[in-house]
């Protein structure tokens, strides 16, 4: 009867691990095999998400002996090209490995960049390795590395929620500043409208002034020279 226990336990605890690991990723990175050498290659972040900084991921090893390669030039020899669709960008491996401070990891190289959309990306690794020549493409697939994801499911807040909460925002300061500038506007209608009656009122009392000058001129003339009477 205890074996049965923990025959039984022993089931329960295998079970979910294999549930798991069959519900998991074909594979997150690639191996590829170069002469004498090992690239594994693969995003350097994953899972990868569309907009978000990544890079291109090699992990260079002895095909022998599975020793870390150090290559201090390799950025020189061997380069890497982005392909997605029909556009392509060639990029520069730097180690993670610094030999002067001993710090970051042996083997490991990347060239970093931003895949901007979801999708399959393709990396095209050429030129050489010591005495080594290298040409190996790998696409992103069930079977390799994982490839750009939308990240539309994992963004929080959403982005059209930030939209629309920038949008509100804008309105309400738009609506505020016509606001303000309402009775501003009433204010410099009324001293403009008060201005021009004002100049009404000028010109009318200038011509009435003139008129009266022209009609005592007129009178002082004539008492210069009377008019006969027979």
């Amino acid at each position: 009867m205890r074996a049965r226990v923990l025959m039984a336990l022993a089931m329960m605890a295998v079970v979910p691990a294999l549930l798991i690991v069959a519900a998991g990723p074909a594979s997150a990175h690639v191996l590829k095999t170069a002469g004498p050498y090992h690239l594994l290659i693969g995003f350097g972040n994953e899972p990868t998400y569309a907009g978000a900084q990544n890079s291109v991921f090699l992990l260079l090893t002895s095909a022998k002996t599975g020793a870390p390669i150090v290559d201090v030039g390799l950025a020189d020899t061997l380069k890497v090209e982005v392909r997605f669709g029909t556009q392509h960008k060639q990029l520069t491996l730097v180690s993670s490995f610094d030999p002067d401070s001993g710090q970051g990891t042996k083997g490991v190289y990347n060239a970093y960049f931003v895949p901007t959309a979801p999708g399959d990306y393709t990396f095209h690794f050429f030129g050489a390795i010591g005495k080594q020549k290298v040409d190996i493409s790998v696409k992103s697939s069930p079977t390799t590395f994982d490839s750009a994801h939308d990240p539309a499911a994992i963004e929080f807040p959403q982005l059209a929620q930030r939209l629309n909460a920038e949008s509100a925002r804008l309105a309400t300061g738009i609506h505020a500043a016509d606001t303000k500038a309402a009775p501003a506007s009433a204010a410099l209608a009324v001293g403009i409208a008060g201005l021009v009656a004002g100049a009404a009122g000028l010109g009318a009392g200038g011509m009435a002034l003139a008129r009266s000058r022209s009609l005592s001129r007129r009178a002082a003339a004539g008492s210069q020279h009377p008019v006969n009477v027979e």
